[in-house]
């Protein structure tokens, strides 16, 4: 499943990195300690964080991430998006939070578990 296809079902904002809605996502990652993300998330996850400074978007980068997904609904400071847009790092926004996000993420991803 591609990030345009997240966005679409889940109805989320873009904020940044439209662009590059055509990344496959491989599964979801879920946590705001960035050392954890770095030490668990998988390339091709969705990151969904609370998290809205600018070392979010190298820590993307360096975790190989499809892209990161903020809950709460606060966008980001104008730096972080344009630091998001010059390493390719799609930011997605949603007013939902963290928990809920992560459910339906996971129900899209894999439809058959209950």
């Amino acid at each position: 499943m591609t990030l345009r296809d997240i966005v679409r079902q889940l109805g989320l904002e873009v904020v940044a990195g439209a662009g590059w809605l055509d990344r496959d996502v491989s599964g979801g990652f879920s946590g705001d300690l960035l050392s954890n993300v770095l030490a668990s998330a998988r390339p091709g996850n969705l990151w969904i964080t609370i998290q809205r400074h600018v070392n979010v978007v190298g820590v993307a980068q360096v975790a190989g991430l499809s892209g990161v997904l903020l809950a709460g609904g606060e966008p980001p400071a104008a730096a972080v998006l344009a630091k998001a847009e010059e390493m390719a790092i799609p930011i997605l926004l949603s007013r939902d939070g963290a928990f809920e996000l992560a459910g339906r993420l996971h129900r899209i991803l894999v439809p058959d578990v209950r």
